[in-house]
């Protein structure tokens, strides 16, 4: 590649993040107007849940971009087949199984995977334990693991009418459940109608929603105890830029207006610093894709967390 289209691409990417609020800021003005013309007043002259209302429509168009992009290592992450930030032909490790809690899946926009990625049966018989794999005559693999059960915290209520859709489009009603509460709350059934004990879930899933999550060290650690020994976290996220201080001053100055108009998303949280000190791990294999370049202002972590 010829120093031209090097220092094109590093331009490209360095404005990326511009574009992309300014996308954001776009979204504005159709908000606003849906929000009067369904005569919502209070959430119009309420900051936070304009902010959510804005940030959903936000995401409503530019998900599926993302989905499209981020899919090519998230589902070989969700498949066992990542290791060292890079995708494997073949499988290297554990895949998404048994009882699930996905973090801040917003508007669903990958619900329809865990069908991609393993067999779903709301039977508990269907899993005789950790490890089961149910066969396939056609699969090259040998077979699936299998999905009893998937909690979906989501407590951004104008989220939840497009939750519920991508639920019912990937068929997953009877075993994908909403959480309408924060993390704080998922063994509490006086504020939702459900609970979650601790140390029952054989995996844990975040994508890209560890940024706008509140008080993070605290609502990791409470999700860690949600983790069977064992048990697995499968992330990929965006983090803190770790290297070259002139990428870290960078992603520090677009950081002053990325919140604003993406949802309280931070770009400059140390997200793999605090699920290293969440509580003991047995294995941690993470790492930052190898694809990305050294001028990605909006660098991730991809792997899976061991118990």
């Amino acid at each position: 590649m010829s120093l031209y289209q090097r220092t094109k691409e590093a331009t490209l990417g360095l404005l990326g993040p511009w574009i992309f609020l300014g996308l954001s800021a776009s979204c504005l003005p159709r908000t606003i107007l849906k929000l009067i013309w369904e005569r919502k007043l209070s959430v119009l002259l309420s900051p936070s849940k304009l902010q959510d209302a804005w940030f959903s429509e936000v995401w409503k168009f530019q998900g599926p971009m993302i989905r499209q992009t981020a899919g090519e290592i998230v589902v070989p992450l969700l498949e066992g087949r990542a290791t060292a930030g890079d995708v494997t032909p073949e499988p290297v490790g554990p895949g998404i199984h048994g009882t699930v809690i996905e973090v801040g899946p917003g508007s669903g926009l990958w619900v329809d995977v865990y069908k991609m990625v393993a067999e779903v049966n709301p039977n508990p018989e269907a899993e005789a334990g950790e490890g089961t794999v149910r066969r396939r005559n056609a699969g090259a693999s040998g077979g699936k693991r299998v999905i009893t059960r998937i909690y979906g915290v989501e407590p951004n209520q104008d989220q939840h009418p497009h939750l519920k859709r991508a639920i019912a489009n990937a068929g997953l009603e009877g075993v994908y459940q909403i959480v309408p509460v924060g993390i704080e709350d998922l063994d509490n059934p006086d504020k939702w109608d459900g609970r979650v004990e601790k140390e029952s879930v054989d995996c844990i899933v975040s994508i890209l929603c560890l940024c706008s999550i509140p008080e993070p060290e605290k609502n990791i650690r409470e999700l860690y105890g949600y983790l069977k020994k064992g048990g697995h976290w499968f992330v990929f996220e965006h983090v803190r830029c770790e290297y070259s201080w002139y990428m870290k001053a960078y992603q520090r100055f677009v950081n002053v207006f990325w919140p604003h108009f993406l949802g309280g998303c931070l770009l400059c949280r140390q997200t793999e610093k605090t699920l290293r000190e969440a509580g003991p791990w047995e294995k941690i294999d993470v790492a930052q894709p190898v694809i990305e370049p050294w001028y990605k202002t909006v660098p991730h972590i991809l792997g899976v967390f061991t118990k």
